[in-house]
């Protein structure tokens, strides 16, 4: 894998559920802007064009919550930068980050990755 993001691959997210942190959760059971916010740069999953059943059973052995997708494109429809950053335990470890200046996503662009993301 390398740094560069084809616009229909996917991003994963893992998010507490409703029980666990309501905050994220808005009371129709859709995803707030909040799930979005993140001042160290929002972590996600990269698909690398993986089905969604590999993504989530991987995803889970890190992580706990609800796996959220949506694709590269609507990052670059708000403008977020994505960077590659593998970890040790996660090769598949991403950051959107809201511009080349800024690591938080701006309330706009919280708000739109919240209505483009599905759960898994």
């Amino acid at each position: 894998m390398n740094d560069t993001f084809l616009p229909d691959e996917k991003l994963y997210r893992a998010i507490y559920p409703p029980e666990v942190a309501a905050m994220y959760w808005k009371r129709d059971g859709s995803l707030s802007h909040v799930a979005f916010a993140d001042s160290r740069g929002l972590s996600v999953d990269r698909g690398d064009y993986r089905d969604d059943i590999t993504v989530k059973n991987d995803m889970g052995k890190r992580q706990t919550g609800v796996i959220v997708k949506f694709y590269v494109r609507s990052c670059k429809e708000i403008g977020a930068r994505l960077r590659y950053l593998p970890s040790k335990n996660n090769r598949y470890h991403c950051e959107v980050h809201g511009s080349q200046n800024s690591v938080l996503l701006s309330k706009h662009q919280c708000f739109y990755l919240a209505r483009h993301a599905v759960r898994v």
